[in-house]
C-alpha cells in the first residue's frame, strides 16, 4: 500500500508531484501536513484556490479546483536525502500522467524533478513533456528547503494553466 493515496483524475489542470510524504503528512494521512509546509498557502496565494486556504485534511477536495497530488516514491517516507533512489517508480509515475493526463505535471522540488528526469534542472517549464503533459520544476514547499524559496516560479505556473472553471460548493 503507498503511504499516502494518489488523488488524481482524469483531465486536471496539475498535478503536483513530491518525493515523498515527509513524517508528519505520513502520520497525519494527508499531504503537506507539516507545520511549516508552505503548500497550502501558496495554493491560494497564487489563485488556485481562490476561496480560501485549504488543510491538509482537504486533500480530496483539490481535484475539484482542477488539482492532483502524489509522490514519486509512493512507499517511502521522509525527507529528500533520506529516500534511497531504489524508492523512485519513475516508470509507475509517467504511466499515471499518460492515464490522467493533465495539462501540467509540476514537481514540488527540484530533488523529485531530477530523480525522474535523470538530469539537472531549473526552475520552471521544461523542454520535455509526458506524452501531451507539460513539466514544470517548482521550489519546493518543505520548511526543511525554506532557504530555496521563491514564489515567482509559481506564479509562472499558474500563467500557463488553463483557469478553472468549476469551484466547489461551500461546505
Amino acid at each position: 500500500m503507498p503511504v499516502l493515496p494518489d488523488i488524481l483524475a482524469p483531465g486536471l489542470r496539475v498535478v503536483f508531484c513530491g518525493t515523498a510524504p515527509a513524517e508528519a503528512s505520513a502520520r497525519a494521512g494527508h499531504y503537506y501536513a507539516g507545520p511549516g509546509n508552505r503548500f497550502w498557502r501558496t495554493l491560494h496565494d497564487i489563485g488556485l484556490t481562490p476561496d480560501r486556504v485549504l488543510q491538509p485534511g482537504d486533500d480530496a477536495m483539490l481535484p475539484w479546483y482542477g488539482i492532483g497530488l502524489t509522490d514519486l516514491a509512493k512507499h517511502a517516507v521522509g525527507t529528500d536525502d533520506r529516500i534511497d533512489a531504489g524508492e523512485f517508480d519513475v516508470t509507475g509515475l509517467r504511466a499515471k500522467i499518460l492515464e490522467h493526463n493533465p495539462r501540467i505535471v509540476a514537481f514540488n522540488g527540484k530533488n523529485a524533478a531530477r530523480s525522474y528526469l535523470g538530469r539537472e534542472v531549473d526552475y520552471g517549464l521544461q523542454p520535455v513533456s509526458i506524452g501531451s503533459t507539460e513539466v514544470f520544476v517548482l521550489p519546493s514547499t518543505s520548511a526543511a528547503a525554506r532557504r530555496f524559496w521563491t514564489i515567482s516560479p509559481w506564479n509562472q505556473l499558474v500563467a500557463r494553466l488553463p483557469r478553472g472553471t468549476d469551484q466547489p460548493e461551500q461546505l
